[in-house]
């Protein structure tokens, strides 16, 4: 009997030993493994209550434009409020802090070096105090905030979204979301927000996901020259309609009829029939192909926060639906970034850059944490191929649906769409760059529900080029 007890109680101890082992590895675990990512995270209450006496790093433009900044609360605590000199206008990009709700933007992904928490010392609990900083670390983002002013005056009251993207670089020079909301508000007008049936916390540039429609048909061009199932002396007929089966029939916009054109006429007036076609011909295989090889399932940087594409199943789309998907249509959704990226491609002789939207991390002195570097993304088209679809881009804007967007002395490529939804009227969209000969600016804009592409988003990229280039 006392054997039994004492070997009960051993067994007993060596449990308790494993027990305590396991949660000695685990914390050793979470403060050697997991320390960068819970001393930063901007719902960690220790940051919080340690922030509030801690004037945050501002967050600033290409330029050094104050776009967040931290001011002294005059009261016994010792607090600082955040301000945002540029409200509405950058607000998804910039994000808010709040200690109700939370923090969103820049202000969440990159809350760590704001904060000051990833400095050294703040692993060490209470003893932080002695070997913290002062004060968080600046964001120097790659936005220009006179691009980014433009973009959102030139899309008024319309629901929409802007992106413009160095395509040289990379380097994201708007986003630009609306309907929008002031983050100095965020705490005090929380309720009217949240609850707004236009959804201004959402960031429609990187997360709303539509149909392209057909700005789509670059991408398209470009696969049939690379497949050779098109060549630029290839010649196309356009009755008005592409009878597809038994029972489905591509239609163009009030079955106009084009006649006898080329693949830069096609693209010029956006034919349907044509890249209906071209689609069939290219078949479900290499259509998913070129997907993968434009990126498309490819993640993107975690400050960028981008909803994932929703893609079809390519092995079960009917030949009308593969038809659809060639003009943009089908059950395929994007975000304005990346038809901003696309645009890139055609900019860029070819080669996608990777985008990034913060320039550098630099301490309250000016010496720099995190310096951001451009870096090449993918190649998704040859150098001449690229060029072919760009030189088809000049001719939509110089003779076909891209026209709104023309700029006297300054040469422009681009591509119109106009999306159907099943949620109301077609969204209108445009991609382009400019100057087409040396781009420096290649962008993205979409208008919800705006009808025509070349009537309302042509001229929101013409008012931005000239922003950007003057």
């Amino acid at each position: 009997m006392k054997n039994d007890l004492l070997a009960n109680i051993r067994r007993t101890a060596y449990i308790l030993m494993g027990l305590l082992v396991i949660l000695i590895v685990y914390i050793s675990y979470v403060q050697i493994f997991e320390q960068e990512f819970l001393k930063g995270h901007s719902l960690n209450r220790r940051n919080i209550e340690a922030a509030a006496t801690i004037p945050r790093g501002k967050i600033l433009d290409r330029n050094g434009e104050k776009l967040a900044v931290s001011l002294p609360i005059k009261d016994e605590k010792g607090r600082f409020r955040r301000e945002y000199p540029f409200g509405s206008v950058a607000a998804h990009v910039v994000g808010y802090d709040s200690v109700q709700y939370g923090k969103a933007g820049i202000e969440s992904s990159l809350n760590g070096y704001l904060s000051g928490m990833n400095s050294l010392g703040r692993s060490f609990g209470p003893l932080a105090r002695l070997f913290g900083t002062k004060t968080g670390n600046d964001v120097v983002l790659t936005i220009d905030s006179s691009i980014q002013t433009i973009a959102y005056q030139a899309l008024g009251n319309r629901r929409g979204a802007v992106v413009a993207i160095d395509p040289r670089t990379g380097a994201i020079l708007a986003m630009v979301s609306k309907p929008s909301f002031n983050p100095a508000e965020i705490s005090s007008q929380w309720d009217n927000i949240a609850s707004s049936k236009d959804a201004p916390l959402l960031n429609r540039a990187s997360q709303g996901l539509y149909p392209p429609g057909s700005i789509l048909k670059v991408m398209v061009a470009e696969a049939a020259l690379s497949e050779r199932i098109a060549s630029a002396n290839s010649f196309f007929d356009c009755t008005g309609s592409l009878a597809i089966g038994k029972d489905y029939t591509l239609s163009e916009d009030k079955q106009i009829a084009h006649g006898h054109l080329s693949l830069k006429e096609a693209l010029a007036v956006s034919c349907n029939v044509t890249f209906g076609r071209l689609a069939l011909d290219l078949g479900r295989n290499k259509m998913e192909k070129t997907f993968q090889r434009y990126g498309f399932i490819k993640p993107l940087p975690d400050e960028l926060q981008e909803s994932a594409c929703k893609l079809p199943k390519f092995n079960n789309l009917s030949d009308g639906d593969l038809a659809q998907l060639g003009i943009g249509q089908a059950s395929l959704l994007v975000t304005p970034l990346r038809m901003a990226m696309l645009a890139d491609v055609f900019a860029n002789h070819g080669v996608m850059m990777k985008p990034f939207l913060v320039q550098k991390i630099v301490t309250v002195d000016g010496s720099v944490i995190e310096q951001y570097e451009p870096e090449k993304w993918i190649s998704p088209a040859n150098e001449n191929l690229a060029n072919q679809v760009a030189a088809m881009m000049i001719e939509v804007v110089e003779e076909g649906t891209g026209s709104a967007a023309q700029i006297q002395g300054i040469k422009v490529a681009g591509k119109t769409g106009t999306a159907e939804n099943p949620h109301g009227d077609p969204h209108a969209w445009f991609i382009g760059f400019a100057p087409a000969e040396n781009p420096q600016i290649a962008l993205a804009v979409i208008v919800e529900n705006g009808g025509s592409g070349g009537g309302a988003a042509a001229p929101i990229a013409r008012k931005i080029f000239l922003q950007a280039l003057h």
